[in-house]
């Protein structure tokens, strides 16, 4: 070999080290992606039902009965949500305590249907709470937990204090107080126009709702967000175009390829789907509508019922007779009247930061731990053995 052959070799990379400047050609064009594809309710719940009362039909979902005696906890969603925001919380809290979940659409939202769609009275809601329960068990009710979350929260406040429910034990209220409630009315309008109207595919509404910051558990997004949102042309909740999870292999990934969506492209403009090629032929067709869903309910048109969600709602809360148990997303929201009652000791608080006003639907895991904490607390549940959990004191 020559002087010069020996140089040559020497100069050479070997075929395999890879050079730190240059991406391996395997890594080119990669792309992060997110799965955004809708999952059903019954990877959650074990059945829903449809209860039918002399004021509507109201859609409800289950888990399984404990294997030991325990609670009803009956859950109910804020506006414009529906009973699948309480899919991960359900599945969470059944894991360590013996309990059954219970969650209910609150009329005008899912799939529950009723005559009166638009009447949001705080009375009218808080009395079709108790006729669903009334309808399903009767006099042999078991023991029950009333939880909710933002409007949610304050009819079960205001179903607690009817004194309509026999078997009633604890009450739960989830991020929602008058003070803080009552002032954000002002901005409500505002945030409603914020959203878009409507959405292209189910994919894209579970798309919107993390990176608005809805929904931070993008999990939970792809279960709660159907139950939000209708199919234009059908008029039905979009969760009945999902396969159930029992179905097969195939039905289950129909979603699969236009939801994997990679987060750092931007979504495609109507305009860009229109080319120089067919200018000519959309003069004469009728336009395409790109927008499939839009929501279940319109917010906006419930605005005359707002303030009796909220107003003297502190109040009411201290006036319940059960346990209670308010747990927030920051300490700041307390207003006077709790404050000074959560310090003479007429409930228990709890604040979980690094989350949303979706409390539970961002942080399932640990807000099962606190109201697991709560019912053992109380001795209301008995912990189900199938694994430990932090046990979470009551904030100061």
């Amino acid at each position: 070999m020559s002087n010069l052959e020996r140089v040559m070799m020497k100069s050479r990379l070997p075929p395999m080290c890879p050079n730190p400047k240059f991406p391996k050609p395997s890594d080119r064009g990669f792309r992060r992606q997110t799965d955004y594809n809708p999952i059903m309710w019954s990877e959650y719940f074990a059945e829903s039902r449809d209860v039918e009362t002399q004021r509507g039909k109201f859609r409800v979902y289950l888990t399984s009965k404990p294997k030991a005696p325990g609670p009803l906890l009956v859950m109910l969603h804020g506006g414009g949500f529906s009973a699948l925001s309480w899919a991960h919380f359900s599945m969470e809290i059944s894991k360590i305590i013996h309990c059954q979940c219970l969650a209910i659409d609150i009329r005008g939202h899912g799939d529950t249907i009723t005559e009166q769609e638009d009447d949001l009275s705080a009375e009218t809601l808080a009395q079709d709470v108790a006729d669903v329960l009334v309808t399903m068990y009767g006099d042999s009710a078991p023991p029950v937990i009333l939880i909710g979350h933002s409007m949610g929260g304050a009819i079960c406040v205001h179903v607690a204090n009817m004194d309509v429910i026999i078997s009633l034990i604890g009450v739960v209220v989830i991020d929602v107080v008058e003070g803080t409630a009552l002032e954000a009315l002002a901005s409500m309008q505002s945030f409603l126009r914020s959203r878009p109207s409507a959405f292209k595919s189910i994919q894209h509404a579970v798309e919107w709702s993390v990176r608005s910051g809805q929904i931070r558990n993008i999990e939970s997004a792809r279960v709660s967000m159907p139950g939000q949102i209708v199919n234009i042309e059908t008029g039905k909740l979009s969760t009945n175009e999902l396969p159930l999870a029992e179905e097969s292999l195939e039905a289950q990934t129909k979603f699969a390829n236009p939801n994997a969506i990679a987060e750092d492209v931007e979504l495609p403009s109507p305009a860009a789907h229109t080319s120089v090629d067919t200018e000519a032929d959309a003069a004469t067709s009728p336009p395409i509508n790109l927008k499939k869903y839009t929501w279940r309910i319109d917010l906006s048109k419930s605005e005359k019922y707002w303030e009796g969600w909220f107003q003297g709602l502190s109040q009411k809360f201290l006036d319940v007779k059960v346990p209670k148990l308010l747990l927030l997303a920051g300490i700041d929201n307390l207003d006077r009247a709790l404050t000074v009652g959560q310090m003479q000791g007429k409930f228990q608080l709890q604040v979980l930061a690094r989350c949303g006003h979706a409390v539970h639907e961002d942080r399932p895991h640990e807000v099962a731990e606190v109201i697991g904490t709560y019912l053992l607390r109380n001795k209301f549940a008995e912990a189900s053995g199938e694994g430990q959990f932090l046990k979470h004191m009551p904030a100061c």
